[in-house]
């Protein structure tokens, strides 16, 4: 019997079409791949964040780059390049909702997709959810509750 290897794996994902089988285009507002000081800056900004908040992001990203990735005892993997990521991405409407019935269905038919019934989820009692999309909160349910 011949051993699957990691090389095996990459070859079949390469050929292999999504098995789930959907994509769901959202307009988005995307930052550049990569990870510096503008973008920790361009992060912040576009959240709206204090400037405190900034600066104390621009101090963990400073640490985080004179940090060494551990070494894990028997876990073979390849590194992450964190260069080439994107760390930010948002639908460009972000509308403010006041209940489930008005999220665009678009959206909630890929919730559905991935198994995850916000009709279903009216009806439970007790139970707030929040809908993110790219990171961006969409919905809230019991929201005057929560507030």
């Amino acid at each position: 019997m011949n051993k699957y290897t990691e090389d095996d794996l990459r070859e079949e994902l390469k050929t292999k079409e999504y098995e789930y089988g959907f994509y769901t285009d959202i307009e988005s507002d995307t930052l550049p791949i990569g990870l510096n000081e503008d973008i920790v800056r361009a992060i912040s900004k576009k959240k709206s964040e204090p400037e405190w908040m900034t600066e104390w992001r621009l101090e963990a990203f400073r640490i985080w780059c004179d940090m060494e990735e551990p070494d894990w005892a028997n876990v073979t993997y390849e590194k992450p390049d964190f260069q080439a990521i994107s760390y930010y991405s948002a639908p460009n409407k972000k509308p403010k909702y006041n209940s489930l019935d008005e999220v665009d269905p678009e959206l909630l038919a890929t919730f559905e997709k991935l198994g995850i019934s916000l009709d279903e989820q009216k009806k439970l009692t007790g139970v707030a959810m929040d809908v993110v999309v790219d990171s961006v909160s969409v919905a809230t349910t019991f929201k005057k509750t929560l507030a």
